[in-house]
């Protein structure tokens, strides 16, 4: 009994070496056209041969009279759908949510509660991938290492869908 006291406690902290957020800014620009729509936006993780690792957010319209209506048009995300979309029965608990307005959008994705539990350490890439209805479609990757010792912010910047990307992998 006395050595399972001793190995728990060096579980518990061995555990907490590789626990890390990742946090995430996405930038929605704000456009003077006719006709706007909300950009639909995916959020994943790619390893670095760009094979799917995991799903972070999928944000696309929920709000029309029919719930299965909205999800007709992910496919527009033809990168994400390709790699993940086309497997997912949308909705997703702790994946998707609703469409966002223009402006800046933070979203902290914890360890321990989202698809990064099960992400070795190693390389990744963040993928942001944005279609809008008579719009265009978008998609901007960020390079990071998973976990980082210490904060360590990486940027990527969008020309029409997108705005600024920003992630951040706090320890």
């Amino acid at each position: 009994m006395t050595n399972m006291r001793v190995l728990l406690p060096a579980a518990l902290a061995s555990a907490r070496i590789f626990a890390a957020d990742l946090e995430v800014t996405v930038e929605i620009p704000r456009m003077s056209v006719a006709e706007y729509h909300r950009p639909y936006v995916a959020i994943w993780v790619e390893k670095p041969d760009q094979t799917f690792a995991a799903n972070l957010a999928v944000w696309y319209d929920q709000q029309t009279s029919k719930p299965e209506a909205g999800s007709t048009w992910l496919k527009d995300m033809r990168m994400w759908w390709r790699k993940s979309g086309r497997d997912l029965k949308m909705p997703v608990d702790g994946v998707s949510g609703a469409t966002r307005p223009p402006g800046s959008h933070v979203v902290t994705f914890r360890s321990a509660k989202s698809a990064l539990a099960s992400l070795p350490p190693g390389s990744y890439s963040l993928v942001v991938e944005a279609a809008r209805e008579v719009g265009g479609r978008e998609l901007l990757r960020v390079p990071f290492q998973w976990p980082m010792p210490a904060p360590q912010p990486a940027t990527a910047k969008g020309a029409n869908e997108l705005g600024q990307i920003k992630v951040n992998v706090k320890p």
